[in-house]
């Protein structure tokens, strides 16, 4: 009886001691802690889709990625945005804010430069495919080919469309719009029931021009007791939901918008206001103007509306999107506004065929 305690009690020990490397296994990669990781892992079994993601990647590496991912768009090697972000994630663990400097990236960029590619690079890295995978879904449509039109006509009088490569989606405030924002994601709301904040608020004039960040299909327009008239446009890869809310009160919505209707990155699409919180349609019970932008990640058509929807933090976003506004021009016997320069690229003309 003394032995079988005595062994009991070796075995709990070193059962424990099993589960904790576990424990610390799961939440730990490069020495840093990620709630993703520690989800990703605990699903592993289970559905394949991605369920938890965090996007927390700073304004100064989005910005100096892109710019690397432009400027070496002719050249013999060229470098993707996506991938080096990724490598760098999850070098990090997933947490840029906490150890992003860019001399980290200068490396990796010199490293590929070199001749190594990006495979060989995160070979040792478990998670760079979940990063590739959630920075793909973020950031897959910004960067790419467009033609934008100018002022300059042809022998025909026809407009001239200059060729693109770059940036192709648009700051939710149209361009000669003032307005102020501040990384608010994850603030507290009352209204309702007690709840975080899940977009990022652009405090700006009533009748502000609402611009469309990404092409795609107008999912849901209408009134929503939390953000008043909204609309909800869904990217034509179905990775990416865009919520506008708190439109102008009385005409919120753009004159041409309707549900099901094809929407070009830049187009104006709704006007700034304060309604909501109300469930009589039509209140402005919102204390400040402001445009609500949200977006929401969708790995599976199932998180599309649940319990445990995926938004994520669009403060640096945005601040990288303020880098293309879409200029507009007002017709006074209607008063609507509309974008000044027409815009293609290629996901519009294969969704119209």
């Amino acid at each position: 009886m003394v032995l079988f305690k005595i062994l009991g009690k070796k075995f709990v020990a070193i059962f424990l001691l099993i589960i904790s490397i576990g424990i610390i296994g799961i939440i730990s990669i490069s020495g840093h802690k990620s709630k993703a990781l520690t989800i990703m892992n605990e699903g592993e079994n289970k559905e394949s889709y991605i369920k938890y993601a965090e996007f927390n990647v700073p304004y100064e590496a989005l910005e100096k990625a892109m710019n690397i991912d432009i400027s070496s768009h002719e050249k013999e090697i060229k470098i993707n945005w996506i991938d080096i972000l990724s490598y760098l994630a999850a070098k990090y663990g997933g947490d840029f804010k906490k150890h992003y400097t860019s001399c980290d990236m200068d490396k990796v960029v010199s490293e590929i430069n070199s001749g190594k590619n990006i495979e060989e690079l995160s070979e040792k890295l478990k998670y760079y495919n979940y990063f590739n995978e959630v920075y793909n879904a973020v950031l897959g449509e910004f960067i790419g080919n467009y033609r934008i039109q100018t002022e300059k006509k042809d022998e025909n009088d026809e407009t001239i469309f200059e060729e693109k490569y770059g940036l192709k989606v648009f700051s939710p405030i149209a361009k000669t719009f003032p307005y102020q924002h501040y990384s608010d994601f994850g603030v507290s709301r009352t209204y309702g029931y007690s709840r975080p904040h899940l977009g990022h608020d652009m405090m700006t004039a009533t009748g502000t021009p609402v611009i469309a960040i990404e092409s795609g299909i107008v999912e849901v327009m209408g009134w929503n007791q939390y953000g008043g008239w909204r609309v909800g446009i869904r990217s034509f890869d179905k990775k990416r939901y865009y919520y506008y809310a708190h439109l102008r009160k009385d005409k919120p919505f753009h004159e041409c918008l309707s549900e099901g209707k094809i929407i070009k990155a830049g187009d104006v699409i709704g006007y700034v206001g304060r309604t909501g919180y109300s469930s009589s349609e039509n209140i402005n019970n919102i204390k400040t103007s402001h445009l609500h932008v949200g977006l929401e990640l969708i790995f599976d058509e199932s998180q599309k509306e649940c319990t445990n929807e995926i938004w994520i933090d669009l403060y640096d976003i945005t601040r990288l999107l303020s880098k293309n506004q879409s200029e507009v021009i007002r017709i006074p016997e209607t008063k609507q506004f509309y974008r000044k320069y027409d815009f293609k690229e290629a996901n519009l003309e294969l969704e119209r065929e």
